[in-house]
């Protein structure tokens, strides 16, 4: 049952993603210059963290939310800046994409990535509090999705 969660969750990011690239370019505002420079900037650095986050994970790194057992808590390197800097990326690139797509549609598959990949995050965050007994304090010290914001509170 957990295998199958997982699978469909990234399965639905992926859509997600596609859409956002497929949909129909919309009028809501003006592609211009300026917010091609943004959509590219924004599609630029959300890749660029997530393959920061997937090489940053060595042999811990896995498609799945369900971590693997006895891989390395990573907590170095992008993962000492945000606990969760390929999702960050997945969320920054879909922004530039909705952006560049300047449709209602756009809009409503980035919100709807921005809340699957966060629900994924806590449920892949109870996981490793259960598997690493230190995540409860990296959590308090980093934030989820950006630096600072979405700590963990500290252990008791």
């Amino acid at each position: 049952m957990k295998r199958a969660l997982a699978f469909g969750l990234v399965s639905a990011q992926f859509v997600l993603l596609a859409a956002l690239a497929v949909l129909p370019h919309g009028a809501l505002w003006t592609v211009n210059a300026a917010v091609l420079a943004a959509a590219i900037v924004l599609g630029v650095g959300g890749a660029l963290l997530a393959v920061l986050g997937v090489a940053g994970l060595g042999p811990a790194l896995t498609a799945s939310p369900i971590p693997r057992e006895h891989a390395p808590l990573v907590t170095t390197g992008v993962f000492g800046l945000v606990r969760s800097p390929i999702y960050t990326g997945l969320m920054t690139g879909g922004l530039g994409l909705a952006l560049f797509g300047g449709s209602l549609w756009h809009g409503v598959v980035w919100l709807a990535l921005v809340l699957l990949l966060a629900g994924k995050a806590r449920w892949e965050e109870r996981m490793l509090l259960a598997e690493h007994p230190d995540y409860a304090g990296y959590g308090a010290r980093v934030g989820r999705f950006l630096p600072g914001i979405g700590r963990l509170r500290p252990p008791a």
